[in-house]
C-alpha cells in the first residue's frame, strides 16, 4: 500500500490482539484493536480501515455474524478470519460470506505477516480495478458528450448555410426589381414588379416570425405565462381565419369538435399549432379536395388531428419532415415557396407541453397528423418556464 495501511483486530484473546499489534507495527501499518465484535463496529463505523482480522468464536456476537455487518459498513474492506478451528467446512463458510482469507491458531508471526499483505495488495489491486473503471466509464461519458457536441455544431453549421440560402432568394429578387425600376427599365411591367416585390417581402416577414417563434420555443428560457384556454374555442377561431383560403381553392374543409377541452397554454402556441397543421393541408391538397381538423378528449389527454386528401408523404420523407427547412419534393413542385419551418414549430410546440406528434400518409393519398396533449387540472395557477409547468399564483392572459 502506497499510504500508511490501517488494520483492524477483532479478538477476545488479549495475546492475540497484543501479538498482532507488536508483529504488525513495525512493518509501518496502523493497528487498532477491539475485544468484542460490537466494540469493533463501532470503530469501524468512526474510522477507515483497509483489513480486519476477525475472530470466528467470540462471547456476544461471533465473528461469523459480525462479518456481514462489517460489510455493510464498508464493502470493499479485506476481512481475514482468526479462527482455532482449522476445518475446511469453517473456511468455506467464511469464504463464501465474503471474507479474503483465514488463518488459524497458533500462527507465527510471518503467517501473520504474510496473510496480512496479500490482503492488502487484493485490496489495493481491488481499489485500483474500481478507480479505472470509473475513469474508463468517465472517458466513455466525455467520448459521448464530445460526439453530440459535434453534431450539435455540425447542425448549427448547416442550419446557419441553409438559413443564409432561405434569406437571400427573396432579397435578391426583390433588389432586382427594386433596381430595374430604378434603372427605367420597368416601364408597363412596373407595377407587376412592384407587386412581386411585395410578395417576397412578405415571405422574407414570414419566414424570419417563423425562426424567431422557433428559436424562442427552443431555448425554452424564458418564462411564459399560461391560462385556461379552450383548444375548441382556438380551433374555432383559426378555421374561421383559413376557410377563406380553403375555398378559393375549391376545397371542402370541415371542422369537428366533441365537447370544449381546456388546458394550461399560452393561447397564441395553440393557435400556431392549429395553423400551421391546417393551412399545410390546404397548401398541399390539390383542388376539389378535402382538409378536416377534428378535436375531441380522450381520458386526460387533448386530441387533436388535421387530415387532407393531398399529395402525402413518401415513407422516407416522414422521418425528416419535422427538420427545419425541410420539403419533399412534391411539396416544392405543388409550392415554389415556403419556409419549411412550420412543422418544426408544430413539433415544438407539442414537446413543451410535454405531449405527442404522429402523422400517418401515403403518397398521392392524403396525410393524417395526430397530436395528443396532457390536460392539467389546475387551471390557471400555473406559468410555463424551460419547457415544464410550474406553480406560479397568478393567471394570465
Amino acid at each position: 500500500m502506497e499510504e500508511e495501511a490501517s488494520i483492524l483486530v477483532i479478538d477476545d484473546e488479549r495475546g492475540i490482539r497484543e501479538g498482532c499489534r507488536r508483529g504488525l507495527t513495525p512493518l509501518g501499518y496502523r493497528v487498532e484493536v477491539a475485544d468484542t465484535a460490537a466494540k469493533g463496529l463501532r470503530k469501524l463505523r468512526e474510522d477507515s480501515f483497509d483489513l480486519v482480522l476477525l475472530d470466528l468464536m467470540m462471547p456476544g456476537m461471533s465473528g461469523m455474524e459480525a462479518l456481514g455487518r462489517i460489510q455493510e459498513i464498508d464493502a470493499d474492506i479485506v476481512v481475514v478470519i482468526i479462527t482455532g478451528y482449522a476445518t475446511v467446512e469453517a473456511a468455506v463458510k467464511t469464504i463464501k460470506k465474503g471474507a479474503y482469507d483465514f488463518i488459524s491458531k497458533p500462527f507465527t508471526a510471518d503467517d501473520l505477516i504474510l496473510v496480512v499483505n496479500q490482503g492488502l495488495e487484493h485490496r489495493r489491486l481491488s481499489l485500483e480495478t474500481k478507480r479505472l473503471q470509473t475513469i474508463e466509464e468517465e472517458a466513455k461519458e466525455l467520448a459521448r458528450a464530445k460526439v453530440e457536441l459535434e453534431k450539435l455544431d455540425a447542425m448549427k453549421s448547416r442550419f446557419m448555410l441553409t438559413v443564409a440560402h432561405e434569406l437571400r432568394a427573396p432579397i435578391a429578387a426583390i433588389q432586382g426589381y427594386l433596381g430595374l425600376i430604378l434603372d427605367g427599365y420597368a416601364d408597363d411591367d412596373e407595377q407587376e414588379m412592384i407587386e412581386n416585390a411585395h410578395r417576397r417581402c412578405g415571405e422574407l416577414l414570414d419566414m424570419i416570425h417563423d425562426l424567431l417563434l422557433l428559436a424562442h420555443m427552443k431555448e425554452k428560457t424564458t418564462e411564459v405565462k399560461t391560462r385556461a384556454v379552450s383548444v375548441a374555442q382556438v380551433l374555432e377561431e383559426t378555421a374561421g381565419l383559413l376557410r377563406t383560403q380553403a375555398e378559393q381553392k375549391g376545397l371542402t374543409f370541415e371542422v369537428e369538435v366533441a365537447g370544449q377541452p381546456e388546458m394550461l397554454a399560452d393561447e397564441e402556441h395553440l393557435r400556431q399549432l392549429w395553423t400551421n397543421l391546417i393551412s399545410n393541408g390546404i397548401k398541399y391538397t390539390p383542388r376539389g379536395g378535402r382538409v378536416v381538423a377534428s378535436l375531441h378528449q380522450r381520458d386526460s389527454q387533448i386530441v387533436g388531428s388535421v387530415s387532407d386528401t393531398g399529395v402525402g408523404i413518401a415513407a422516407d420523407d416522414i422521418p425528416r419532415i419535422f427538420d427545419e427547412f425541410y420539403r419533399t419534393a412534391k411539396a416544392k413542385e405543388m409550392e415554389e415557396h415556403g419556409t419549411g419551418l412550420g412543422l418544426p414549430i408544430v413539433r415544438e410546440i407539442v414537446e413543451t407541453y410535454g405531449g405527442t406528434i404522429d402523422v400517418e400518409s401515403e403518397p398521392g393519398q392524403g396525410s393524417t397528423f395526430t397530436f395528443t396533449l396532457p390536460q392539467s387540472a389546475e387551471s390557471g395557477k400555473e406559468t410555463l418556464q424551460g419547457g415544464k409547468v410550474v406553480g406560479n399564483s397568478e393567471g394570465a392572459g
